[in-house]
C-alpha cells in the first residue's frame, strides 16, 4: 500500500506516528520497521510482564506481536485504527492464551504460598508468588472478563481505552471489569489481603 508522504506527516501531526512508521516500513523502508520496533517493544513487554509475571515468557509475547505486526503491515489500513490499540489488543490476546495454558499444567490449587520471611512481599503486587496466583485466577476467567480485568487494572487504562481495544462500549467494558472483579474475589477471597485484591 502506497501513500504519500504529505499524508504520512499529515498523520503524524495528529498523533500517529507508530502508523506513519509502519506505512514507511511496508513501503520498504528500515529504518522505520528499526525506529518502530524501539517505540513498540518496551510497550509490549511491560503490558506481557504485568500480564504474565514472567520476563522469559513476556518476552516470548513480545517477538510474537512484533511478527504479526510486520505481517500485517502490507495491508495496515491507516487511519482506521491505531498501532498501539491493534497492539494492545494482540498482547492481551497472546498472554491470556499463555495463561489459559499456564492454568491448565498448573491446578489454582497447587500454587505455592509466599515465603512469610521474604521482605517486603506483603508491600508490592509484583512480587512472583502472588503474579503467580493472580495470573491462574485470570486463567479461570471467561477470556473477555480476563482481558478487561487486566486491561484496566494491571494496565492501568481508562475505560474508554480498553473499549476501543476490545472494540465495544464503554458500558460493556464497566459490565466486563465489575463480573471479573467479583469472579476474582471469590477465586482468591482467601488471598485477597495477601495480593492486594480488596484495595483494588
Amino acid at each position: 500500500m502506497t501513500m504519500p508522504a504529505q499524508h504520512d506527516a499529515a498523520e503524524t501531526a495528529q498523533g500517529d506516528e507508530e502508523g506513519a512508521l509502519l506505512v514507511a516500513y511496508a513501503n520498504g523502508d528500515p529504518d522505520a520497521g528499526r525506529d518502530l520496533t524501539l517505540r513498540l517493544a518496551p510497550r509490549i513487554l511491560a503490558q506481557a510482564v504485568r500480564m504474565l509475571g514472567d520476563r522469559a515468557e513476556a518476552e516470548d509475547v513480545t517477538q510474537e506481536a512484533l511478527i504479526r505486526l510486520w505481517k500485517l503491515a502490507p495491508d495496515w489500513r491507516q487511519g482506521e485504527a491505531r498501532v498501539t490499540t491493534w497492539l494492545y489488543r494482540v498482547t492481551a490476546n497472546l498472554c491470556t492464551d499463555r495463561l489459559r495454558r499456564r492454568a491448565r499444567a498448573v491446578p489454582i490449587d497447587t500454587v505455592a504460598e509466599p515465603e512469610d520471611d521474604r521482605p517486603g512481599v506483603s508491600d508490592t503486587m509484583m512480587g512472583s508468588a502472588r503474579m503467580t496466583a493472580l495470573a491462574a485466577a485470570l486463567a479461570e476467567l471467561p477470556e473477555r472478563q480476563a482481558q478487561a480485568v487486566a486491561l484496566r487494572h494491571l494496565e492501568g487504562l481508562g475505560n474508554p481505552e480498553i473499549a476501543e481495544i476490545m472494540d465495544i462500549t464503554v458500558e460493556a467494558v464497566e459490565s466486563l471489569t465489575a463480573r471479573g472483579k467479583r469472579a476474582l474475589a471469590a477465586l482468591l477471597a482467601h488471598r485477597k489481603a495477601e495480593l492486594g485484591y480488596e484495595d483494588d
